[in-house]
């Protein structure tokens, strides 16, 4: 389908990349324009292993979510969701376990917009407008609390946000408001892209998603500032590594792991 006979939500300009819709994009969907595919091109041309990152994300995600559901939880907040895509958050969860319900949680009125409709017939997943930089009020939003008993364990999964949030806005007083609201037992789950394998990457890439994002901070870390996130957690096997070595369903795909320069990591809360 064209550009031009697609319809975009209205008041949305497509003049205008955005980031939701770029990955959209490297993972090979169709819900992107011309100023999406134009902005990604710039990045593959840096950095072509970027597409293999997107899909490297997603697998971890899928294995993330089933080591929860293992783990006996049930309920999923997923912060920062990008657009809808094969093997969703709540599709694996309820895969393993029917009654499990999902929350996602989107900033973009794209995002909602695709959300909202995958999910019009499902009674136990949910789309809600909010970001990680308002906790209180995300915690808050009805439709949130009708599926999410905060006095129960809860995953929150925060997989593509943090990584363009720079420090001024202080990403790990939100994450640690969060981590302080939900149950003992439950679970963090953080994907973030690092640049200590790739450091003559950063700088290109920080200013096309500058452009993209309308800021001038640089939010790059490297692994050791995204240990911070977890702080006050326990980090569950095998700790915070590159997306492929996270529990990988075949040990050889797990080789050059530096290839996909994206860490992740799982943590519980162990007590209040």
């Amino acid at each position: 389908m064209s550009d031009a006979t697609r319809r975009p939500p209205a008041g949305l300009d497509t003049s205008v990349p955005n980031v939701a819709r770029m990955n959209d994009y490297f993972l090979g969907g169709k819900d992107n324009f011309a100023a999406d595919r134009r902005a990604a091109e710039e990045v593959l041309a840096i950095a072509p292993e970027i597409r293999t990152m997107a899909k490297e994300g997603q697998a971890f995600l899928g294995r993330a979510v089933r080591h929860l559901v293992g783990q006996g939880i049930t309920q999923f907040l997923t912060i920062g969701a990008g657009l809808p895509t094969q093997h969703n958050v709540h599709q694996v969860a309820q895969s393993l376990e029917p009654a499990a319900r999902v929350v996602y949680v989107a900033d973009d009125p794209v995002v909602l917009s695709h959300s909202l409709a995958l999910l019009a017939t499902d009674p136990r997943t949910a789309a809600v407008r909010g970001d990680v930089l308002h906790p209180d009020e995300l915690l808050a939003d009805p439709e949130l609390r009708r599926l999410i008993d905060l006095e129960r364990p809860v995953a929150l999964l925060i997989t593509s946000a943090l990584q363009f949030i720079p420090d001024e806005d202080d990403p790990f007083k939100s994450v640690a408001r969060l981590r302080d609201a939900v149950a003992v037992g439950s679970h963090l789950v953080i994907a973030h892209a690092v640049f200590d394998a790739r450091p003559e990457a950063a700088g290109p890439l920080v200013d096309i998603y500058r452009k993209v994002l309308g800021r001038s901070e640089d939010a790059s870390r490297t692994r050791q500032q995204v240990l911070r996130f977890f702080d006050g957690l326990e980090l569950v096997d095998p700790g915070l590594v590159y997306l492929r070595q996270w529990r990988p369903d075949n040990p050889l795909a797990a080789q050059r792991p530096e290839r996909t320069w994206t860490v992740a990591g799982v943590a519980r809360k162990t007590d209040g």
